[in-house]
């Protein structure tokens, strides 16, 4: 089934427009295309892979904290 001329528009217009800014950052800065792509893409996975490790340190100090600060029954409990 054939889309709409409408939606077919929109989806032309987004893509040129969203898709092309990193072509047009090649070209004004004069660094090939494909070097840029994987520049992006390596940041993007050094960031989140970053962030992660955050996660991962903070997990860490939260499981030490257990262990080392251990509950004190309350009066109730006895």
């Amino acid at each position: 089934m054939k889309e709409p001329a409408l939606i077919s528009n929109v989806r032309h217009n987004i893509e040129r427009e969203w898709f092309g800014v990193l072509t047009r950052m090649g070209t004004k800065l004069g660094i090939p295309l494909s070097k840029l792509r994987v520049f992006f893409i390596y940041s993007t996975f050094a960031t989140v892979g970053f962030m992660f490790l955050i996660y991962l340190m903070m997990a860490f100090t939260l499981w030490v904290k257990d262990i080392f600060i251990t509950r004190r029954p309350s009066v109730f409990d006895l």
